[in-house]
């Protein structure tokens, strides 16, 4: 007989997402049993089908169902078995109101209780950095989830990673096709340590085997000192051989929209995600994704911890090179 303990069984909620798929290979990779969960119609729009999402996932088993429902979870999903491990990449789609408190909130909820109920003791949430300073409903959701997965008594690893680079690369195919990089103010304002989607995934799988990533929140960034946004455009002209060309905008534009769209959201109730909308895209255009210093109430680069090895300029060089395949924004596209 082996000497050697069978591999943990792990149960993949949010699997499909931009960082889900990542991890899940990382699992396999490492030897872990894994069981993905994802809906039907999964990937950007829904478009992949059965097939796709089983061939995205290879390596796990793939299970249909949904998230959002806690009868589907056990009957689809878990299905009475025992699990040692629950990993959550589960993240909104939109940021809407809505959205946010049925995904970052009830239905990583759900994943929650129906891992207790499989036995799990450790349970790796992939949250966001930004909910250090919560002016957003999603932020809000996510918190309330930490909050209560750290009282649940589950071993718990909470993940705050700064920006990935798909959240950085919209304007990637517009600056190649020779418009201008767009940036709020001076472009100054904010800064970030981007993390590459691979690099974020062995982290988060790092916290199945380190004991010291578990009972912590964890902020974590890429390899390198922190980057504005300013450089970030800055970066891209350079590897396509050109003169930078910006477009200013003002930050206080947020100012007008936001309050008249909060007013008519109070007349018109559908117009309440189009508000949250506009406050999300002031916070990401004035709100650096870097630990946030509690004793100076500074964005701090030195307190974020770096991790991994891939830098934004391997990530553009190589999407100049082989396109935007699988860096498809999606609902959060901004520009």
């Amino acid at each position: 007989m082996s000497s050697h303990p069978p591999p943990k069984r792990v149960f993949v909620v949010g699997a499909t997402g931009y960082i889900g798929k990542f991890v899940v290979h990382e699992l396999v990779s490492r030897g872990y049993e894994v069981v993905s969960f994802a809906r039907e119609r999964s990937g950007v729009g829904g478009n992949a089908t059965a097939g796709e999402t089983r061939r995205e996932l290879k390596g796990s088993e793939v299970r249909f169902g949904d998230v959002g429902s806690p009868e589907s979870l056990t009957k689809e999903g878990i299905r009475k078995e025992h699990f040692d491990v629950v990993v959550s990449c589960l993240t909104s789609r939109t940021g809407g109101v809505k959205d946010a408190w049925d995904i970052d909130y009830r239905a990583t909820r759900n994943a929650l209780d129906a891992g207790i109920a499989a036995g799990a003791t450790h349970f790796v949430l992939l949250s966001a950095i930004c909910v250090q300073k919560p002016l957003l409903e999603f932020q809000k959701a996510k918190l309330r989830f930490e909050e209560e997965l750290k009282a649940s008594g589950l071993t718990y690893s909470i993940v705050r990673p700064t920006a990935f680079f798909k959240s950085i690369a919209g304007q990637v195919e517009a600056v190649r096709k020779g418009k201008s990089y767009v940036v709020f103010g001076n472009g100054e304002l904010t800064a970030c340590k981007p993390i590459s989607e691979a690099d974020l995934a062995r982290f988060m799988v790092d916290c199945l085997e380190d004991s010291g990533k578990q009972n912590r929140i964890l902020p974590v960034g890429g390899p390198g000192r922190a980057i504005s946004a300013r450089e970030q455009g800055e970066l891209l002209f350079e590897l396509l051989g050109r003169k930078p060309k910006f477009k200013n905008m003002p930050i206080g534009m947020f100012d007008v929209i936001i309050p008249v769209l909060s007013f008519l959201a109070r007349i018109f109730p559908k117009l309440e995600d189009k508000a949250e909308f506009a406050r999300i895209g002031k916070y990401y255009c004035s709100e650096s994704m870097l630990v946030l210093d509690p004793s100076t109430g500074k964005y701090d680069a030195d307190m974020t911890p770096s991790y991994g090895r891939e830098t934004l300029r391997d990530f553009y060089e190589r999407v100049l090179k082989e396109g935007m395949a699988g860096q498809e924004l999606g609902d959060h596209a901004m520009f």
